[in-house]
Protein backbone atom coordinates (compact mmCIF):
# COMPACT_ATOMS: atom_id res chain seq x y z
CA UNK A 1 0.00 0.00 0.00
CA UNK A 2 1.54 3.27 -0.77
CA UNK A 3 0.91 5.56 1.93
CA UNK A 4 1.86 8.77 -0.54
CA UNK A 5 -0.68 11.26 0.11
CA UNK A 6 -2.14 12.18 -3.26
CA UNK A 7 -1.11 15.91 -3.17
CA UNK A 8 -3.80 17.90 -5.21
CA UNK A 9 -6.72 15.93 -4.27
CA UNK A 10 -9.45 17.09 -2.00
CA UNK A 11 -7.69 19.30 0.49
CA UNK A 12 -4.34 16.81 0.69
CA UNK A 13 -2.09 19.74 -0.67
CA UNK A 14 -3.96 22.15 1.79
CA UNK A 15 -2.97 19.68 4.60
CA UNK A 16 0.36 19.58 3.44
CA UNK A 17 1.09 23.43 3.44
CA UNK A 18 -0.10 23.65 7.16
CA UNK A 19 -3.76 24.47 6.58
CA UNK A 20 -4.36 28.87 6.91
CA UNK A 21 -1.26 29.09 9.34
CA UNK A 22 1.18 27.47 7.31
CA UNK A 23 0.06 28.86 3.80
CA UNK A 24 0.49 32.15 5.94
CA UNK A 25 3.98 31.30 6.92
CA UNK A 26 4.76 30.78 3.38
CA UNK A 27 3.23 33.57 1.94
CA UNK A 28 5.54 35.83 4.43
CA UNK A 29 8.94 33.89 3.87
CA UNK A 30 7.91 34.23 -0.05
CA UNK A 31 7.73 38.17 0.90
CA UNK A 32 10.65 38.32 2.95
CA UNK A 33 12.77 36.66 0.05
CA UNK A 34 11.05 39.13 -2.14
CA UNK A 35 12.03 42.36 0.32
CA UNK A 36 15.91 40.74 0.27
CA UNK A 37 16.44 38.82 -2.45
CA UNK A 38 18.69 40.75 -5.13
CA UNK A 39 17.23 38.69 -8.27
CA UNK A 40 14.10 39.47 -6.73
CA UNK A 41 14.28 43.77 -7.41
CA UNK A 42 12.31 43.41 -10.80
CA UNK A 43 9.16 42.08 -9.52
CA UNK A 44 9.46 43.95 -5.89
CA UNK A 45 9.01 46.89 -7.82
CA UNK A 46 6.18 45.73 -9.48
CA UNK A 47 4.53 45.94 -6.08
CA UNK A 48 3.22 48.84 -3.68
CA UNK A 49 5.43 49.60 -0.66
CA UNK A 50 3.30 48.30 2.11
CA UNK A 51 2.90 44.42 1.03
CA UNK A 52 -0.16 43.63 3.75
CA UNK A 53 -2.64 43.75 0.79
CA UNK A 54 -0.54 41.46 -1.18
CA UNK A 55 0.25 39.05 1.40
CA UNK A 56 -3.51 38.57 2.49
CA UNK A 57 -4.54 38.36 -1.07
CA UNK A 58 -1.67 35.64 -1.90
CA UNK A 59 -2.33 33.64 1.44
CA UNK A 60 -6.52 33.54 0.75
CA UNK A 61 -5.64 32.73 -3.20
CA UNK A 62 -3.25 29.77 -2.36
CA UNK A 63 -5.78 28.41 0.07
CA UNK A 64 -8.14 27.76 -2.35
CA UNK A 65 -6.06 26.83 -5.46
CA UNK A 66 -4.62 24.31 -2.76
CA UNK A 67 -8.02 22.87 -1.96
CA UNK A 68 -8.86 24.52 1.17
CA UNK A 69 -11.46 27.25 1.88
CA UNK A 70 -12.50 29.50 -0.70
CA UNK A 71 -11.07 32.72 1.54
CA UNK A 72 -9.88 34.91 -1.79
CA UNK A 73 -13.31 34.72 -3.29
CA UNK A 74 -15.05 35.70 0.32
CA UNK A 75 -13.20 38.58 0.76
CA UNK A 76 -12.25 40.04 -2.89
CA UNK A 77 -14.43 38.06 -5.29
CA UNK A 78 -13.55 36.64 -8.31
CA UNK A 79 -10.53 37.15 -10.59
CA UNK A 80 -8.12 35.84 -13.53
CA UNK A 81 -4.87 35.17 -12.48
CA UNK A 82 -3.78 36.13 -16.41
CA UNK A 83 -5.85 39.20 -16.06
CA UNK A 84 -5.00 40.64 -13.00
CA UNK A 85 -1.05 40.57 -14.06
CA UNK A 86 -1.76 41.57 -17.74
CA UNK A 87 -0.79 45.00 -16.85
CA UNK A 88 3.32 44.07 -16.21
CA UNK A 89 6.19 43.12 -18.03
CA UNK A 90 6.28 39.30 -16.90
CA UNK A 91 8.97 37.66 -19.46
CA UNK A 92 11.11 34.58 -17.94
CA UNK A 93 13.56 36.41 -15.68
CA UNK A 94 10.36 38.03 -13.80
CA UNK A 95 8.44 34.16 -13.77
CA UNK A 96 12.04 32.90 -12.75
CA UNK A 97 12.76 35.25 -10.18
CA UNK A 98 9.00 34.78 -8.71
CA UNK A 99 9.26 30.96 -8.62
CA UNK A 100 12.97 30.89 -7.65
CA UNK A 101 11.23 33.19 -4.30
CA UNK A 102 8.96 30.47 -3.74
CA UNK A 103 11.85 27.91 -4.47
CA UNK A 104 13.28 29.23 -1.13
CA UNK A 105 10.60 29.83 0.67
CA UNK A 106 9.31 26.39 0.20
CA UNK A 107 12.73 25.53 1.55
CA UNK A 108 12.23 27.27 4.55
CA UNK A 109 8.70 24.98 5.64
CA UNK A 110 8.27 22.11 7.15
CA UNK A 111 7.27 20.51 4.55
CA UNK A 112 8.18 16.90 3.50
CA UNK A 113 10.13 16.50 0.21
CA UNK A 114 7.32 15.08 -1.83
CA UNK A 115 5.07 18.17 -1.36
CA UNK A 116 7.61 20.39 -1.87
CA UNK A 117 8.60 19.09 -5.38
CA UNK A 118 5.02 18.39 -6.19
CA UNK A 119 4.02 22.77 -5.15
CA UNK A 120 7.07 24.44 -6.37
CA UNK A 121 6.15 22.27 -10.14
CA UNK A 122 2.23 23.04 -9.49
CA UNK A 123 2.93 26.90 -8.66
CA UNK A 124 5.08 26.64 -12.29
CA UNK A 125 2.27 26.22 -14.10
CA UNK A 126 0.16 29.52 -13.54
CA UNK A 127 3.67 31.21 -13.55
CA UNK A 128 4.24 29.98 -16.93
CA UNK A 129 0.68 30.97 -18.02
CA UNK A 130 1.05 34.71 -16.76
CA UNK A 131 4.06 34.90 -18.70
CA UNK A 132 3.35 33.76 -22.01
CA UNK A 133 -0.12 36.00 -21.35
CA UNK A 134 2.38 38.95 -20.50
CA UNK A 135 4.43 38.59 -23.32
CA UNK A 136 2.02 37.88 -26.05
CA UNK A 137 0.01 41.09 -24.98
CA UNK A 138 3.44 43.11 -25.25
CA UNK A 139 4.02 41.64 -28.82
CA UNK A 140 0.29 42.71 -29.91
CA UNK A 141 0.60 46.07 -28.49
CA UNK A 142 3.84 46.89 -30.43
Amino acid sequence: MNDTPRFGHKDTSFRAAGGVDGIRHLVDDFYDIMNEWPQAAGIRAMHAENLDVARDKLTRFLCGWLGGPKLFREKYGTFSMTGVHAHLDIGESERDAWLGCMEQAISRQAYSDAFSVYLLEQLGVPAERVRVVCERRATQTQ
